[in-house]
């Protein structure tokens, strides 16, 4: 399976919160839902759609898989919410206990367990495993090299400081640029693949 990271970032690289106000408010972040006036349902949502069409299961951290498992099981009837809804899912967590897990088809991998767990599923046939958010999860993966592609969403917005993707230990990755298309809110939609040799 492919690891394909789809991230909602902002101009200055933050990821936090970009679906609503009370999504996550760590370090005082005052900016939630600042995604929504650039949203495009033509060039964005036309991107979400087609990621969605190679993804065979999703991978979360514990507060992302949190605030979707509280937002998709009531949307039952729309086909995006019905795919997120049978689709397996995986959440990594040291805090979570099996019976926490209310979202149908998840499966728990330990925190402490996460990153062998996460090498075992790339190994195995498939489709690929989508990573939305969880901003912690995807600097291990990136930290450990795991990411297969990179899906950002870069919206034209400077937030001052909040949660980020990226590694801060001082390696060098170097990435290739596979696709880019400019929607008519000003976001960039770019897909990376780690760049070969």
């Amino acid at each position: 399976m492919r690891i394909v990271i789809s991230e909602f970032i902002s101009l200055d690289g933050v990821v936090q919160a970009p679906g609503g106000p009370e999504e996550d408010t760590d370090g005082g972040f005052a900016h939630g839902g600042w995604s929504h006036p650039f949203f495009d349902p033509e060039v964005m949502g036309g991107a979400i759609g087609e990621a969605m069409a190679t993804t065979e299961a999703l991978l979360f951290g514990r507060r992302t898989w949190q605030t979707m498992a509280a937002a998709w099981p009531e949307r039952a009837g729309d086909p995006f919410a019905d795919q997120m809804n049978a689709m397996p899912k995986y959440v990594v967590s040291q805090t979570l206990a099996e019976p926490d897990l209310t979202w149908n088809n998840t499966t728990l991998l330990p925190g402490d367990e996460a990153v062998a767990r996460i090498k075992e599923l790339r190994e195995t046939e498939g489709g690929d495993l989508a990573v939305m958010g969880s901003p912690t999860l995807v600097r291990t993966l990136l930290s450990e090299g795991l990411v297969d592609e990179l899906r950002l969403m870069i919206m034209p917005v400077l937030l001052g400081g909040g949660k980020t993707i990226f590694p801060e230990d001082g390696g060098l990755r170097t990435l290739e640029l596979v696709s880019t298309v400019v929607s008519g809110t000003g976001v960039h939609v770019c897909t990376y693949r780690p760049a070969a040799g």
